[in-house]
């Protein structure tokens, strides 16, 4: 009896941790306080003595090795600068790793739950300040606009993926219904400001389509025009969209006239002093932690010093690139590294026969890296391994129903035969 009351108390640990996590992803700085609550709870679980299983996951591997690739960083960076700059926020990565061992066939429900409230809220929020309040991303949450962009650009992708996989099983009612829900987060995505975020969207859709319908040639030109219809559509009823390109022109022209203090001029003038860094120490970079203190000391005498006024309009914390960051960072081991995390997080999905939505997710976190450190983002990495975690389990389950108890050891399926775990 006392073993069952210790077992239940457990259980409903890690369903609130589960539940407390997914709502704490929107919230500005709160997605720590759920973070801590996962640890405890896998902790208390017993995550440690099944972690031998869970790193079989190609995500895991993935993951331990990126970050493992920043710790071995440390090695040759200065310690009175490693605390510089916002790349410590890669490491909450590992967040996929509890989140990923909770979840079992009774704590699914509550996860994709809370995770779905949680989701909803923040766009109705979103929304209401958008059409009403005529302004960008969520001040009540603290989200800028890039955020709840990239928010809506995931769910864009989730919903169109699902209706794909709807479709194809003749569920026709449910499956437009996703559509036009995807056509909803596209529409308010097209009036947020993120112009980078918007296109990795747009290019995630077209590779759905075309690795789904690409032996089928009157689909692959159906599903194609619909999408460059709704976004001719919706680029043209959007006055923040045009706004946005008028404002990419000017300032590209001033940009060329030696401007630097706008929104492209930035970003150019920051990839330039990136990728100078870059093929200064190209293999191992210029350490974990290295790249803000190598920008502030380079920034004066750099090309005469044409870009030392940056930090005036804009704080110094990354250089708005994945791969010039880590670069910057760790050289081509940490490139490599992200690369490796990358095809491990397709591997996945592959692995569970969600290879489309694989593709398109890492399609739709490369192409976001081009323009800003997305990984860097505090709440939407951990809001797509969220995604991860609860469509793996739930594919696994769907495969295997009787898939219960495997990977315990004796005694803890003898007490726990209700439990399904995917970390097998």
């Amino acid at each position: 009896m006392r073993n069952q009351t210790v077992l239940n108390w457990r259980d409903l640990l890690a369903k609130f941790a589960l539940v407390f996590f997914c709502f704490t992803l929107w919230p500005k700085g709160e997605i720590y306080w759920g973070m801590g609550a996962l640890v405890l709870a896998w902790l208390m679980d017993g995550g440690i003595s099944r972690f031998s299983g869970v790193i079989k996951e190609p995500l895991v591997a993935g993951i331990l090795l990126f970050c493992g690739v920043w710790m071995l960083g440390l090695l040759w960076s200065d310690f009175a600068a490693i605390f510089q700059g916002k790349w410590r926020k890669y490491f909450i990565l590992l967040t996929f790793i509890p989140l990923f061992s909770l979840l079992n066939r009774e704590r699914l429900p509550w996860a994709a739950g809370a995770l779905l409230c949680s989701y909803l809220s923040m766009v109705i929020l979103g929304s209401y300040q958008w059409a009403i309040q005529k302004m960008q991303g969520i001040s009540l949450l603290g989200m800028s606009y890039l955020h709840y962009s990239a928010a809506l650009g995931v769910g864009v992708i989730l919903a169109v993926f699902l209706g794909l996989e709807t479709f194809s099983r003749g569920k026709r009612f449910l499956s437009i219904l996703l559509w036009l829900i995807a056509m909803l987060l596209l529409f308010l995505q097209f009036n947020q400001s993120a112009r980078g975020i918007l296109l990795a969207t747009l290019m995630a859709l077209l590779l759905m389509v075309v690795l789904r319908y690409r032996v089928k040639w009157r689909m692959l030109a159906g599903g194609l025009m619909a999408i460059i219809a709704t976004v001719v559509f919706f680029a043209g009823s959007s006055d923040i969209f045009h706004s946005r390109l008028q404002q990419a022109g000017a300032d590209l022209r001033s940009f060329q006239q030696g401007e630097y203090q706008t929104s492209v001029g930035y970003r150019l003038a920051m990839w330039d002093v990136g990728l100078h860094g870059i093929a200064e120490r190209p293999l191992l970079g210029h350490g974990s932690g290295m790249a803000k203190k190598y920008f502030d000391d380079i920034i004066i005498a750099y090309k005469q010093g044409i870009y030392k006024k940056l930090p005036e309009f804009q704080e110094i914390a990354h250089f708005h690139n994945e791969l010039i960051e880590i670069g910057m960072h760790l050289g081509l081991l940490g490139i490599l590294a992200f690369v490796f995390l990358l095809w491990c997080w397709f591997q996945i999905f592959r692995q569970n026969q969600m290879t489309l939505l694989g593709s398109a997710i890492v399609c739709f976190i490369f192409i976001s890296g081009l323009t800003d450190t997305f990984l860097l983002y505090s709440g939407i990495p951990p809001f797509l391994l969220t995604v991860t975690a609860i469509l793996i389990c739930w594919q696994k389950y769907r495969e295997d129903p009787d898939r219960i108890g495997r990977g315990y050891t004796s005694d803890e399926k003898n007490r726990n035969q209700n439990s399904f775990l995917i970390s097998t």
